[in-house]
């Protein structure tokens, strides 16, 4: 079978050619999918396996990062995404589709319900929208996305993306292995906290994070902007080195791309 992917549409966002393309590179068809076609019934959430909240400004951010995106769907289309969510469906949520999926409280904990919000995205601690490639980790081992993945390379673009939360919270996160990605350096040593290491400030440099089943992620960095090698800032001085040592330049970025992969082999395999 080819999974069928839902690709999140709607005035504002802007990361949906490049997110569908990733899971079609990966073997699966994408359709973008404007959230005015779920609500008039014209498509259905139930016909896809996997659903993605790509990057953008929804409807400019202007009641806050996400937050118009996600009542629109809380208020038209909660029934039926509780329904896709209970039959075992992926989501995926980059940049602002973390942001939305932040408000509809699907970060679930073990002790919660879908729909109790657990968490925030704040404005970045540089107080500016920070656009740069950063380093992050996967400190998960259950997530149905990060199978394979240790570090990555990858670009952030966001004004809000400062990852908050209790402290309670934040044990219970720990202690479900629901933390996936966090931000380092090159090496993988943890930010700490530095700038720019951790682009804006995130709570014990929190990039990403799941739900209890590992099948419903968030994360701030985009993956489906820094697929090919060639879109790395380093690309030029990487592609120098591995000629004078007579290689190839590989044409993926492999641990951005088996985000998708993985996703995509999951419901290959189901």
């Amino acid at each position: 079978m080819i999974p069928k992917v839902l690709v999140m549409s709607g005035y504002g966002i802007n990361c949906e050619r490049e997110s569908a393309h990733a899971f079609e590179k990966a073997g699966a068809e994408a359709e973008i999918v404007h959230i005015n076609d779920l609500i008039s019934g014209k498509k259905k959430m139930s016909d896809y396996d996997m659903m993605m909240f790509p990057g953008g400004f929804s409807y400019g951010d202007d009641t806050g990062s996400g937050n118009a995106f996600a009542n629109k769907i809380r208020n038209n289309l909660w029934k039926d995404l509780i329904e896709f969510i209970n039959s075992g469906k992926l989501i995926l949520g980059i940049c602002n589709g973390f942001q939305v999926m932040t408000h509809l409280g699907l970060f679930s904990l073990p002790s919660g319900n879908y729909g109790t919000r657990i968490n925030a995205l704040e404005a970045n601690n540089s107080n500016r929208y920070e656009c740069r490639w950063v380093h992050i980790k996967n400190n998960n081992s259950n997530c149905v996305f990060t199978k394979g993945i240790s570090l990555t390379h990858l670009p952030v673009a966001h004004g809000e993306g400062r990852f908050y939360c209790d402290r309670k919270i934040l044990e219970e996160l720990k202690r479900n292995n629901q933390i996936v990605f966090t931000y380092c350096d090159k090496e993988g040593n943890d930010a700490d906290g530095e700038y720019p290491l951790n682009p804006n400030g995130a709570m014990t440099d929190v990039a990403g994070i799941c739900d209890k089943s590992g099948g419903i992620m968030g994360m701030m960095p985009h993956p489906e902007r820094a697929i090919y090698s060639i879109s790395e800032p380093e690309f030029q001085l990487k592609k120098e080195i591995v000629k004078r040592n007579n290689k190839e330049v590989p044409e993926l970025i492999e641990t951005n791309f088996m985000i998708f992969k993985n996703a995509v082999d999951f419901v290959k395999n189901k």
